[in-house]
Order: structure tokens, then C-alpha cells, then sequence
């Protein structure tokens, strides 16, 4: 039998202050409604938890549990996108990042970069509350300017970027690891942890971490021209979370991978609903049956062009067609005979 989990979809995109979006019984309602059976729930979203109270209250947790369970569905997992992106930020963008801290942290990297660890580290206890077994979240990035060789890049200063990096995961890692949850990280263009060798770069760096691990999301592959099918096969050990999101990649005489600066509409690859664009889910889920995958599908809606409600409610059909019930049998046992290692033998002609 199948062991991958779905369809499952994430909040990020659907919260809002408008019903049925705005609080956790009804949007989980509105997500059963549509087929779902489970809901990766945003931790910036006040209105979804509250991430202090989950960390310190395992009663508090049975509530928001009890919830979802009422409206028949399960907290798939917690993701912290928002404030991992905060525990490395380049000087460069502390401006634009600022928006995704407290106010009072503004202006105050080093404030901002403690209080966006002291999250990850309450996402942790609040994750073994609820009787979770993975988290999703981005590693931020020291070393995305540099991402593009020219000017030629020191020597040394690749690997001095990601040591620094694992210095600052590592005790965030090992509070994971003690809570006994796996982090994953979306690998992430704008982030330093953007494809498979970046990944390995980091994971070598923190000294191969049990508790550092990946969520899979074939879309940021398409529009870097990565072989996402493949690096299933590289990663599959390490892949604990799947984002099902679809995007496409067009490039023409004017525009390719590095978009122009153009908005998302124009641009050679962006992203789609699930079915609208290039991604080959039967493929992945065919190499995901292959593995064992045991996570959930989770579809996340980014789409420059359709409406999210239309992407959210197209979802749960796309998902369940694609989830594979693996079988239990050959498909020519019929034809097969009795094992017996005297026969092998006559047949090998060793008797």
C-alpha cells in the first residue's frame, strides 16, 4: 500500500482577515469542504496559532488539534518560512526583510536575527506537542549575492559562508533533534540552500545532522533548469515534505532564467496551478512510490494568472489522481513457479 499521505494543502496563501480565511475552525472547514484531509499551517498567522502557546502548552495544542479534528482534518506540519529566512541575512536585503519580523526588531539585525531564532526554537517544542514529525522552513542566505561568479568569488569564501551558516542552524537543529522532528528546508532559489549541491554543502558543514533534511518543491527546480526527477534519486533519504506545485518555463529571445526584473506574469518561468504548467507529477510520484515516501502531498498554490480559490479546489482531485497505491504483488507472479533451490540449480545447470 501507498504510504505518501494527502491531499493536504498550505494556508500561507489562503489566510486573510476576510471569513472563511481568517481563523483556524473555519478555514480548516472550508479545506475539508473541498476534499483535503490535512493543512500546513503558517506560524506568522496569529489567527491560525500561537506559537509561544504551543511551545509551552501541550493542553493548548489538544485544543487547536481538536479542532482540526472536528472538521476531519490533521496538522500536517508547522512552517516557520518567514522567520528561518531571518536567522541569515545579508546586509543587503535587511531592509526588505524587515517586514518579516516584528516591529520592534526593525532597524536591529542582531535583534532580529535572535528573535527569528527563539522562533525556530519555540517551532520545535510546539511541533512535538502536536505530535508532529517534520517542519518546513528556509535557511536564509550570506552568500546569494554571490550567487552568479562575476566578480570572480574569493577563495575560501564559499566555504566560509556556509560554516557560518551551520554555526548559527546547529543549535537550532539539536533543538529539533531533541524534540524528535526532522527540519526541512525548501530548497529555494534566494536562499542559500537554492539546489542539490548547496544542500550537500550545508549538510556536510553541520557535520551531517540527522535532523537536516528537505522539502521537495519540483516547481523552484523547473525554473532553475534542474533535473528534479533525478535529484529524487540523489535525495530521497533526506526528502521528509513535498510541496505539489506546478510552474513552466518558457524562455524566448528577450527573457530566460534570470527573469528581467519583469513581474511574475512576463517572466520566461513562473509559477502555476497544478496541471497549468510543466511539471511531470507522474513522474515524481512514480520515483516517491519507488522510495517509500511516507510524507504528505501538500499542494501549495502560487499562481500568477488563476484565481487561489479555483487552484485550491482543482488541487484536491489533481493530488488524488496522482498519489499512487503501490501494489503488493508482480504483475507476472501469475506465470511464476514454485522457489526451490534444486530446480534453480538444474535450471543454472549446476546439478
Amino acid at each position: 500500500m501507498s504510504r505518501m499521505k494527502g491531499p493536504a494543502i498550505f494556508l500561507a496563501q489562503f489566510t486573510g482577515a476576510e471569513a472563511p480565511f481568517d481563523k483556524l475552525d473555519s478555514i480548516t472547514r472550508w479545506a475539508a469542504d473541498l476534499g483535503y484531509k490535512g493543512v500546513q499551517i503558517p506560524t506568522w498567522e496569529a489567527g491560525l496559532i500561537d506559537l509561544e502557546q504551543a511551545a509551552q502548552s501541550k493542553d493548548y495544542c489538544d485544543e487547536i488539534t481538536g479542532i482540526c479534528a472536528n472538521n476531519g482534518i490533521e496538522i500536517t506540519e508547522l512552517s516557520t518560512h518567514l522567520q528561518g529566512q531571518l536567522v541569515a541575512v545579508h546586509p543587503a536585503y535587511d531592509e526588505q526583510f524587515d517586514g518579516f519580523a516584528p516591529a520592534a526588531v526593525h532597524g536591529n539585525p542582531k535583534a532580529r536575527q535572535e528573535w527569528a531564532v527563539q522562533q525556530l526554537m519555540l517551532a520545535a517544542r510546539a511541533s512535538q506537542n502536536l505530535g508532529l514529525q517534520a517542519h518546513a522552513t528556509f535557511s536564509g542566505a550570506l552568500l546569494w549575492h554571490t550567487f552568479y561568479p562575476w566578480p570572480q568569488r574569493p577563495q575560501g569564501l564559499v566555504e566560509t559562508g556556509f560554516r557560518e551558516l551551520a554555526e548559527r542552524w546547529l543549535p537550532i537543529l539539536n533543538a529539533f533533534d531533541s524534540a524528535g522532528v526532522d527540519l526541512c528546508y525548501e530548497i529555494h532559489p534566494g536562499e542559500d540552500l537554492h539546489d542539490g549541491v548547496t544542500f550537500e554543502r550545508f549538510l556536510e558543514a553541520t557535520g551531517n545532522h540527522a535532523r537536516c533534511n528537505i522539502l521537495y518543491d519540483p516547481s523552484h527546480f523547473v525554473l532553475q533548469q534542474l533535473d528534479y526527477i533525478q535529484f529524487i534519486d540523489f535525495y530521497h533519504e533526506r526528502i521528509k515534505m513535498f510541496h505539489v506545485k506546478d510552474a513552466e518555463f518558457n524562455p524566448n529571445g528577450r527573457s530566460g532564467v534570470y527573469g528581467g526584473y519583469q513581474d511574475w506574469t512576463d517572466r520566461a518561468g513562473r509559477f502555476r496551478s497544478l496541471g497549468d504548467g510543466q511539471v511531470d507529477f507522474s513522474g515524481i510520484f512514480s520515483q516517491f512510490a519507488r522510495y517509500g515516501f511516507e510524507g504528505w502531498a501538500v499542494l501549495e498554490w502560487e499562481c500568477c494568472l488563476k484565481h487561489p480559490e479555483d487552484g485550491a479546489r482543482e488541487g484536491v482531485d489533481f493530488i488524488n489522481h496522482h498519489i499512487i497505491r503501490t501494489t503488493e504483488r508482480a504483475f507476472d507472479d501469475f506465470a511464476g513457479g514454485v522457489a526451490d533451490d534444486a530446480s534453480n540449480r538444474r535450471i543454472l545447470g549446476l546439478d
